[in-house]
C-alpha cells in the first residue's frame, strides 16, 4: 500500500568544487530522485494530490496520456497498482511488439494500454475523443499528459517547504511547466526561479506556466537554448558532461531533463549570471528510467551505459 501523506526522502545535498569557490556561490541539489524507486522526482509530487482527489471522489479508474517512454505512465502505473486503482494509459502512436520496458512495466502493474493515432492524440481533450473514451472505458478520473494540472502545481509547491533556507536561485528542467509553476508558487515571490526547457522551441512554456499560476509572479524565466536538439535528443557533449558530473559528485543525472538543466547551470555560472554569496538549488527531478529508453532506441548501448557509470 502507498501512503500519499508520508514524509518523502528527498534530501538537500550540497556539492562542492573549485569553480563554485571561485565564483563565490554555494550549490545544493534537491534529490527528488530518491523519493521512490519507481515514482521518483516530480512525478510523485504531481500525482500526490490528484490521487488523493480521485480517492476522495470515489473514482476506481484512472485514465491518462503519454508517449511510449513516458516517465508519467511508468510512475502512475506503479502508484495506481499500490493504491488499488484500475488504470488506462492512452499511448501516442501505433501499437508495437514487443513492448518496450516502460509499457511492459505499466502493463505488468495492471495498466490497460489504449493506443491513439497521432491525430487523435493531438485532439485528446476534445469533447469527441473524451466521449469515445467514456463509451469504451466507462467513468474515470483524468490525469493529463505529464500529470500537470492545478493539483500537480500544489504538490510541486511543497518542494520548497523542505528547503531550510530561501534560495537566491532555484533551477529546474521543464517539460510541461507544472513543476516550475509549483516552484514559483512555493517560493512566493522570493529568489529567482530559472526553468530550462528540454524542448526545442519551448518559448510557448512561458504562457503555459503563466496559466498555471494562481497569481502573477515576476521572479522567474524560461531559458530555451539548452535543449541539445529537442526533447529526448542528446549529444556526445551532454554524455561527456553527465559522466564527468557522476565521477565528481557521485550523482547520476537523467539524459532528458536534469542533465540539460545542470549543464545550463554551469554555463550560466561561467558567465557570472549568479551574484557572489548566492545559495543556488538545482532540482533533480528523477527520470532515471530514461536511460533504459536510450538503450532500447539504440541511442546508446547497454555496454556503453555500464562502462559509462562504473
Amino acid at each position: 500500500m502507498l501512503d500519499l501523506h508520508q514524509k518523502v526522502n528527498a534530501p538537500l545535498q550540497q556539492i562542492k568544487e573549485y569553480l563554485f569557490e571561485e565564483k563565490g556561490v554555494e550549490v545544493f541539489i534537491k534529490r527528488e530522485d530518491l523519493i521512490h524507486p519507481n515514482i521518483s522526482g516530480n512525478k510523485w509530487r504531481k500525482l500526490k494530490y490528484n490521487l488523493i482527489e480521485a480517492k476522495a471522489k470515489g473514482y476506481t479508474t484512472l485514465l491518462t496520456f503519454g508517449g511510449a517512454y513516458s516517465n508519467h505512465i511508468h510512475a502512475l502505473a506503479t502508484a495506481g497498482k499500490l493504491l488499488g486503482f484500475k488504470m488506462i494509459g492512452c499511448i501516442r502512436g501505433e501499437e508495437h511488439f514487443p513492448l518496450n520496458s516502460t509499457l511492459l512495466s505499466a502493463q505488468e502493474n495492471g495498466m490497460q494500454l489504449h493506443y491513439l493515432s497521432r491525430t487523435e492524440y493531438r485532439e485528446k481533450f476534445s469533447k469527441e475523443v473524451i466521449e469515445q473514451l467514456h463509451q469504451k472505458f466507462g467513468d474515470f478520473y483524468i490525469l493529463p499528459e505529464g500529470g500537470t494540472n492545478e493539483l500537480a502545481v500544489k504538490g510541486c509547491s511543497e518542494i520548497i517547504d523542505e528547503i531550510n533556507f530561501t534560495p537566491d536561485y532555484l533551477l529546474s528542467a521543464i517539460g510541461t511547466g507544472g513543476t516550475l509553476a509549483g516552484l514559483i508558487t512555493g517560493m512566493n515571490h522570493s529568489g529567482q526561479i530559472i526553468g530550462i526547457s528540454s524542448l526545442k522551441g519551448g518559448s510557448f512554456l512561458n504562457n503555459d506556466i503563466t496559466q498555471l499560476l494562481p497569481k502573477r509572479h515576476t521572479n522567474w524565466e524560461v531559458l530555451t537554448d539548452y535543449h541539445f536538439g529537442g526533447y529526448a535528443k542528446t549529444t556526445e557533449e551532454l554524455f561527456s558532461f553527465i559522466k564527468k558530473f557522476k565521477q565528481q559528485h557521485h550523482i547520476l543525472l537523467d539524459p532528458i531533463y536534469t542533465s540539460k538543466m545542470t549543464y545550463a547551470f554551469y554555463q550560466l555560472l561561467k558567465k557570472d549570471t549568479f551574484k557572489r554569496g548566492s545559495k543556488i538549488v538545482l532540482l533533480h527531478t528523477g527520470g532515471l528510467q530514461g536511460w533504459q529508453g536510450m538503450i532500447e532506441q539504440n541511442k546508446v548501448s547497454k555496454e556503453f551505459i555500464q562502462a559509462f557509470f562504473n
